[in-house]
């Protein structure tokens, strides 16, 4: 069976052709990312349209399609005309913060029904903004002609005349039920958010129309893809992909972790025949994104400056960075911190600027992990991905932060391949052999004491 999947990402859209144990990226393009105003993140939804299609055209005559999304990034649009309304807002967009805030007192009902604590980073609000702010998608509300969606019901909807997203999407919004994988009355009635113009909720794996005479059979969002595709499957198994992002997620099973002490999200890892298997997920916001930030400010001009350092561990020396361009996610949850480095000299040079920025990357992720592992035991071995792991130095700082074993497949594109796999509809052994990385420093307590004393200075300081 000749599969195309998509995923459509934060910073690009590829396609992976898996054809019987060969996978392969045929096609990727980059697209524009849009900041009219600080905090605002946006796509051109056109662009990502194009270049899906794009994809689909480069990897030829297929028998199934899958597409990853972004997950929590949205838009409005026209239901007659396929029209939109809204630029798409990203899961970074931080527009909302302060109506999120006037909402606080309902962040016990969200958490108890869509298991997502009250953040910006989350659709519902986003779907909100665009009602209160764009007349035509409220005159279109009026007509019964509005659609609001995340970017899979707008790609599924214009080029598979389906109008649909899947229970692991709708389940990053904060209007679906995770209990019940619906959308729920008194989420939409808080957020103000009319159900009607909702796309319908479908299981991860199934029926998602046609694209040019071609079956799409799975939809799903990125991270959840990346999870299938590392092959966790038991409750325990964990991955990490270092993308825009880093996102933690962990197996639960069929049971629904709600560890709100613990700033983790519970949310469906996939559904298939209408069984869910639930996960918990970690995220820091910033990874594959403060790397891009430093090498625009001119910190290195090559990936390869960031293999190895001379010096020992930059945190070990008291400097820290804090990567918290976009606030803090689990476990702190503070969009108000800012990202910051600490414990800089005259002496200080570029490199241990760099050394500090990718350590506190792997520092953040290990809050993370740790915050997970006191709720849901992590088996002992991690499988991480994504662009980070491909420096050497990082990969042994990882290691060491977690006091763990990391593995890194040397296939990387874990979450196009996990689409595909989901879309095939059958288990598909992954290509290519696996780089385990052990720790070798046995006591990092001070590591971690430093950089928790960075994060408490980040927070609050917006």
């Amino acid at each position: 069976m000749r599969v195309a999947a998509i995923d459509q990402g934060t910073t690009s859209t590829r396609v992976l052709l898996l054809e019987d144990s060969d996978a392969r990226i045929v096609h990727a393009v980059r697209h524009a990312e849009h900041h009219s105003n600080p905090g605002w993140v946006e796509h051109d939804p056109e662009e990502l349209l194009s270049n899906i299609q794009e994809c689909l055209q480069a990897a030829g005559r297929v028998e199934v399609i899958g597409i990853a999304n972004q997950g929590e990034s949205c838009l409005a649009w026209d239901a007659v005309t396929g029209k939109a309304f809204s630029p798409v807002i990203v899961w970074q967009d931080n527009r909302t913060a302060d109506e999120v805030e006037t909402l606080r007192d309902a962040a016990p009902e969200v958490l108890a029904r869509a298991g997502l604590p009250l953040d910006a980073y989350f659709s519902a609000s986003k779907f909100a903004w665009i009602l209160r702010h764009i007349p035509e998608a409220r005159a279109a509300l009026t007509a019964g002609r509005l659609r609001l969606g995340t970017t899979d019901a707008f790609f599924l909807d214009r080029l598979a005349g389906v109008f649909a997203t899947d229970v692991t999407t709708a389940s990053r919004t904060s209007l679906m039920n995770l209990a019940t994988g619906q959308w729920d009355a008194e989420l939409c009635r808080i957020f103000g958010v009319p159900m009607e113009a909702l796309p319908e909720i479908r299981d991860t794996a199934g029926d998602f129309g046609e694209i040019g005479g071609v079956p799409v059979t799975a939809s799903l969002v990125d991270q959840q893809a990346a999870l299938y595709g590392h092959g966790c499957r038991q409750p325990g198994d964990a991955k990490i992909t270092f993308g825009t992002g880093a996102f933690t997620l962990a197996i639960t099973g069929a049971e629904i972790v709600r560890a709100p002490g613990q700033g983790l999200l519970p949310t469906v890892a996939w559904r298939r025949n209408g069984q869910s298997v639930y996960a918990v997920d970690g995220g820091v916001y910033d990874a594959g994104a403060a790397r891009e930030w430093a090498a625009r400010l001119g910190l290195f001009t090559s990936f390869d400056e960031l293999s190895d350092f001379e010096s020992p561990p930059a945190i070990a020396r008291k400097i820290a960075f804090v990567p918290a361009l976009s606030g803090l996610a689990c476990p702190h949850w503070d969009r108000s911190a800012a990202a910051l480095w600490v414990g800089m000299s005259a002496d200080t040079t570029r490199q241990d600027m760099l050394q500090a920025l990718l350590e506190g990357i792997a520092l953040r992720t290990a809050e993370v992990v740790a915050a997970m592992h006191a709720r849901v035991p992590i088996s002992g071995r991690i499988s991480v991905d994504g662009g980070l792991t491909r420096s050497p130095y990082f990969l042994r700082f990882l290691a060491n932060a977690l006091q763990r074993e990391v593995a890194c497949p040397v296939f990387d594109e874990l979450t196009a391949f996990g689409c595909a796999a989901l879309a095939a509809g059958s288990e598909v052994p992954r290509p290519g052999a696996v780089r385990v990385v052990a720790p070798d420093v046995s006591d990092v307590s001070d590591w971690h004491a430093a950089f928790s004393e960075a994060v408490r200075r980040a927070k609050g300081w917006r």
